[in-house]
């Protein structure tokens, strides 16, 4: 067992305190310490986004985060987007397109989409976003939503429905 150091994280609105392995991810914190099983562990090379939640309220892949660098930090996983049993609206909107065949990646899907919409709100371009646009929210056409996913793959394909969900909840 290598070196140990205590971090304490709040995950979904919760405190979660622990000593962990210094080369424990944040995927591993998630899904062995804090038994939240909704990012997955696609690649474990931060290549497919299967892992992606919320740090601060960016996405991150939590396959090449150190959890003892996260110390402090506020995450969102899957499991923290609903409210009780009220859905996210993204989460409603993947029921509703149809956005998902077997379900592997929707987790990471969903938060990664939570983030696109905050950053096109927030004016963040991409690059696929006109140079010429005025400064200020950026519109999430499929063009826009495609780029912003870009770093989420889904194996069954069902991207079509995903950039619809997208879109439906942006508007």
């Amino acid at each position: 067992m290598g070196a140990m150091t205590a971090v304490t994280l709040h995950i979904n609105g919760e405190r979660f305190s622990r000593e962990l392995d210094n080369r424990t991810t944040l995927l591993d914190l998630l899904r062995e310490h804090a038994h939240l099983s909704g990012a997955k562990k696609g690649c474990d090379h931060g290549q497919c986004g299967a892992c992606t939640v919320l740090l601060d309220g960016r996405r991150v892949n939590a396959c090449l985060l150190l959890a003892v660098s996260m110390d402090g930090t506020d995450v969102t996983t899957i499991e923290g987007l609903s409210d009780g049993n009220a859905l996210h609206p993204l989460q409603q909107a993947f029921l509703d397109h149809d956005a998902f065949q077997c379900g592997f990646c929707t987790p990471g899907q969903i938060c990664s989409a939570v983030a696109a919409i905050a950053e096109a709100r927030a004016g963040w371009p991409s690059v696929v976003t006109a140079q010429d646009e005025p400064e200020g929210p950026v519109e999430l056409t499929a063009p826009e939503v495609r780029e912003r996913m870009s770093g989420n793959l889904c194996r069954c394909g069902a991207y079509v429905n995903i950039v619809s969900a997208v879109r439906e909840v942006a508007r």
